[in-house]
């Protein structure tokens, strides 16, 4: 079998989107898959060596977005391409000019194509005042997605809401995590020594870009506010993004360590001890169940990752959608009890083990399989007629 993976973004780059990607394509891969992946230029200009063809394409950077590219538009390539090399499948991850590309491409030599969405347009727009463009963007993006014979979503919240805006063919395909990887046995004493954190000390942090739309505007609020509520509290920031110096301001105390990856990303969450995560942009946030593998005491908004895994003050806590007042209360109160968020992390652990990116590839699989069986039915009916 052969799929296109195709997607404005991948690994290195640090986001969900290729963070998810390169779990689909290792699991691809090793159930003998033939992978042709169509993305933009990467920075290396590297091939990645998973796919049977990687195939670049101009990649122009988003003027409010300057780290994110996206792909040119080019579907007379991608048709020679596919005639030539006929995929059974193509996934489309990012819905840019790349996305629409592969999509035409698609639907002129009849290869069924499967959806992600995987970003939350209305939250960005609103970002970066872009408010205006809100309605056309939804008009498109749903013209995007019901052309494709299904359309994959990370919660079933997600799909109710998509199915509400007149999406069809909405599926749920959940996220893993590397359980192994991420886990409580990472943490390290003498990361805990650079940061000046003793073993009593309680350590809070923070994993994402650092930009407006991950809102990070009640974090400062919040760490700000478990300083004041204890003293002794050690806050550390992984991440980078527009906004660092922005919130390096408002916490000049704060230890901020710029992008982590591998195994020091899992040293850097098993080595704290409470997770704040105010972000409000996520389709899913794979942070929460990094965090948790981790055995962190998680505080989150009541959506996404943290409202399919989190039960409230059993294994997190889970703040209403929008309530920053609760959410500052509600991380001030938990890092005072170092018992709470102790039971809390070992019991986030638990919950997080289940959670298998095999089982998970094994689905994702399993729709394409659909989607390619499905369209050899409706090909062979027609010719039948």
């Amino acid at each position: 079998m052969r799929i296109a993976l195709v997607s404005e973004t991948w690994a290195p780059e640090v986001n969900g989107v290729a963070h998810t990607l390169s779990h689909f394509a290792s699991h691809l891969a090793s159930k003998g898959v033939l992978l042709q992946l169509i993305r933009p230029d990467p920075a290396d200009g590297k091939h990645d060596a998973l796919a049977e063809r990687d195939v670049h394409v101009r990649g122009v950077a988003l003027p409010i977005y300057a780290d994110v590219h996206v792909g040119w538009p080019c579907r007379r390539r991608l048709m020679r391409l596919w005639r030539h090399e006929r995929p059974d499948a193509i996934y489309i991850a990012t819905e840019g000019p790349l996305g629409w590309s592969a999509l035409n491409a698609a639907r002129r030599l009849h290869i069924p194509v499967v959806s992600g969405f995987h970003t939350n347009f209305d939250q960005y727009a609103s970002s970066y005042h872009l408010g205006w463009s809100i309605p056309l963007a939804r008009r498109g993006m749903r013209y995007f997605h019901n052309r494709c014979e299904a359309t994959l979503v990370p919660t079933a919240a997600q799909r109710q809401a998509l199915e509400d805006a007149g999406y069809r063919r909405v599926s749920v395909l959940a996220r893993g995590v590397d359980a192994n990887r991420y886990r409580p046995s990472r943490r390290n004493a003498d990361l805990r020594r650079q940061w000046g954190a003793e073993p009593d000390q309680p350590v809070a942090l923070y994993v994402g870009r650092l930009a407006s739309e991950k809102n990070i505007e009640l974090l400062a609020s919040t760490m700000a506010a478990m300083q004041r509520a204890q003293p002794k509290l050690v806050q550390v920031v992984v991440g980078d993004g527009p906004a660092r110096k922005t919130i390096a301001r408002r916490l000049p105390n704060a230890i901020f360590t710029g992008f982590q990856s591998g195994e020091m990303l899992a040293s850097h969450y098993a080595s704290a001890d409470l997770f704040i995560f105010p972000s409000l942009s996520e389709t899913f946030g794979n942070v929460v169940p990094e965090a948790m593998a981790s055995g962190l005491a998680v505080v989150a908004f009541d959506y996404a990752a943290a409202k399919e895994l989190i039960t409230h003050d059993v294994n997190g806590c889970l703040v209403p959608l929008g309530d920053d007042q609760g959410f500052i209360e509600a991380a001030s109160e938990l890092c005072a009890q170092p018992e709470l968020y102790a039971r809390l992390g070992e019991e986030a652990r638990k919950r997080a083990s289940s959670l298998s990116w095999a089982h998970i590839g094994d689905r994702f699989l399993a729709h394409l399989i659909q989607v390619q069986e499905a369209g050899h039915a409706a090909t062979h009916t027609t010719s039948r007629i």
